[in-house]
């Protein structure tokens, strides 16, 4: 595999162009190839089944972690389990992602397994990509699962983005939240040709004072499918907030299904969601400007998914 491609896909879902500073972890073609950790950061492997843990020294605050998966090998079927252990007063950012260059006809799959145990009062930032791309008909398929334990006054921003070129996806999200925790996750999503994608979060807001906010963004192209299915059940004084927003475009099918469930009198939990196309307005205010149609319309989209 040509050298400039990998590194492309570095830049792509992590934004690696250069020397990383952080501690850094790079998964290629099912195998670790290259691993650095902090004073205040450890990645140690697992020793029952693939995977790391990432170690974060309570107090921590101010450091950055990197670690990109990428499959370049037609045929490959590679499942990972990471967990993550944010100590207590810790405030990093983490930069996930995998890319799939797939120019073969066998399938290409990476599942991802994800645990997060955040301390009390620490703060996380958390984001990750997936891109799919290459010359062959073999599927790209990348299925995370995210599971997210918030200690109390816990704090973590989680960014989804799926780039485009993904044959199908499954991501499953599941978060419990303790006393005062905050959680604010960022999905966008874009299919086309015959991809598929289903999105599933479950948001259990146990503490007093928890709050979630899911923003969910998508636009769905061609023939392509997607569902999307967020929950959120308030066990406590509580507040949270579901926002689901589609482009619907060609002969694409979309699927919405807010569900809010309320087990404490003091929880109070809205959703919101809506599927609809470009607006003709915007598109003839751009055309007016100069552009032809398919330029204004991509100027649309990326401002929608921005």
């Amino acid at each position: 595999m040509d050298q400039s491609v990998i590194e492309k896909m570095l830049s792509t879902i992590a934004g690696i162009t250069g020397k990383v500073e952080g501690a850094f972890n790079l998964r290629q073609n099912g195998q670790g190839v290259e691993r650095y950790s902090t004073e205040n950061v450890k990645i140690v492997s697992k020793t029952d089944r693939p995977g790391i843990d990432i170690l974060v020294r309570p107090g921590t605050r101010g450091e950055s972690v990197h670690i990109p998966v990428i499959l370049t090998e037609s045929g490959l079927d590679d499942l990972v389990y990471n967990d993550f252990i944010i100590g207590e007063g810790a405030d990093v950012t983490i930069i996930a992602g995998c890319g799939i260059h797939n120019d073969g006809h066998a399938k290409s799959e990476h599942d991802g397994i994800h645990s997060f145990k955040i301390g009390k009062n620490a703060h996380i930032r958390y984001v990750e990509k997936h891109y799919g791309e290459g010359t062959g008909t073999g599927e790209r398929i990348l299925n995370p699962t995210t599971l997210i334990t918030m200690d109390e006054g816990a704090n973590c921003e989680m960014e989804m983005v799926q780039i485009g070129g993904v044959s199908s996806t499954i991501r499953k999200t599941d978060a419990t939240l303790g006393k005062d925790a905050k959680l604010l996750i960022t999905e966008r999503l874009m299919t086309h040709d015959n991809q598929s994608a289903v999105s599933d979060v479950v948001i259990h807001l146990n503490g007093e004072g928890s709050s979630a906010q899911v923003i969910s963004r998508s636009v769905a192209k061609d023939q392509s499918e997607q569902v999307f299915h967020p929950i959120a059940q308030g066990n406590a004084p509580c507040h949270a907030h579901i926002q689901c927003d589609t482009i619907l475009m060609d002969g694409a099918h979309v699927r919405s299904i807010p569900e809010i469930e309320a087990n404490h009198s003091e929880a109070a939990i809205i959703h919101e969601a809506a599927i609809g196309r470009i607006n003709n307005e915007q598109m003839l205010k751009l055309e007016t400007l100069g552009l032809d149609e398919q330029e204004a319309e991509k100027i649309i989209i990326d401002a929608f998914l921005d």
